[in-house]
């Protein structure tokens, strides 16, 4: 649900933390967002032993927070753990429950999705985590339904995500959950980065990131696809577009973007209805040809399966918190 009041994020920090997973959640939550008037969070740091923690880097940081600063959070963010996955202390996981039981969205980025397993949060529910230690996770905690191969899980009041890069697209589907597609995609311009990548895409890709040129076929297409979603597409008709064989554009496209043809169609015609939904009155039939889903009745049974709302449900709540 969007929010029009700021909303108060804590983020565990402990000694020892790496300080890019650290810089996560507060990039995504903590920069003043005022000047384009987003809705804002107020975004605290904490740990268990609050004062000066050390770091991977080798410096140090000053945490004046202790757990009690938890207690007033929506968001609550663990971003990473020890690598050696020693215990969680007995106060955070505690801290971590209550938090959960009082209604709070309750975050695990990278191996910080052990501590939330080690609490109990995540037990019967979908989760990820760093591919690395996968196996270590499913033997530590075989009631989780682990899916080691995503970069990251929404279940609603809990959200686990990969290493490194995905926690930022982790924080970023959550802000674009609370605050709608425009100030997530406003977060991720001033951050560099790619403004949204489906969690179901591949943590890893075989081929290195491809550099968007002049003369690049799958790049071009992407960008072609990107301006014509209320068109018909297929698999056959984008390989022939891109001048492939069927199984080479199958492959290229999947190392160029980490997922299949249709569900990455699905997240761009999702996110581009969602766009016009926040920021247009257009009438949703409309809307619902110009992203390609082809009728209203079609966006609404992608949204239901996506999001878990509705077109008009999903109008009201963004354009509500933006004027309201």
């Amino acid at each position: 649900m969007p929010t029009s009041t700021p909303l108060s994020v804590a983020v565990i920090a402990f000694d020892g933390i790496s300080p890019f997973h650290l810089s996560v959640p507060c990039l995504v939550f903590g920069e003043d967002r005022i000047h384009d008037q987003s809705p804002r969070f107020e975004t605290r740091v904490c740990a268990v032993a609050p004062g000066s923690l050390g770091t991977g880097a080798g410096f140090r940081i000053d945490v004046p927070d202790g757990l009690g600063a938890v207690g007033a959070a929506g968001i609550v963010v663990v971003p990473s753990w020890h690598d050696d996955l020693r215990p969680a202390p007995p106060e955070l996981l505690d801290t971590l429950r209550a938090a959960h039981r009082r209604g709070a969205t309750v975050v695990g980025l990278c191996l910080g999705a052990f501590v939330l397993a080690e609490a109990g949060l995540l037990d019967g529910r979908p989760a990820t985590t760093h591919w690395h230690l996968a196996p270590a996770f499913a033997e530590r905690y075989p009631k989780v339904r682990l899916d080691a191969d995503v970069l990251y899980v929404d279940d609603g009041q809990v959200l686990t995500s990969a290493g490194t890069a995905a926690g930022l697209d982790c924080c970023l589907h959550l802000m674009r959950r609370l605050c709608g597609a425009e100030v997530a995609n406003r977060a991720a311009r001033r951050m560099v980065v790619a403004p949204h990548r489906q969690g179901n895409q591949a943590q890893f890709i075989a081929q290195p990131v491809r550099t968007v040129v002049q003369g690049d076929r799958i790049s071009e297409l992407l960008d072609w696809v990107g301006h014509h979603l209320d068109e018909t597409h297929s698999l056959d008709s984008l390989a022939e577009r891109a001048r492939m064989s069927r199984r080479t554009f199958t492959r290229h496209f999947r190392e160029a973007t980490g997922t299949t043809v249709g569900r990455w169609l699905q997240g761009q015609r999702l996110a581009f209805a969602q766009r016009l939904l926040e920021t247009t009155q257009r009438p949703i039939d409309l809307i619902a040809v110009e992203a390609g889903f082809g009728t209203a009745l079609s966006m609404r049974q992608h949204f239901a399966a996506a999001l878990a709302t509705s077109p008009s449900a999903y109008r009201r709540e963004f354009q509500g918190a933006v004027h309201g």
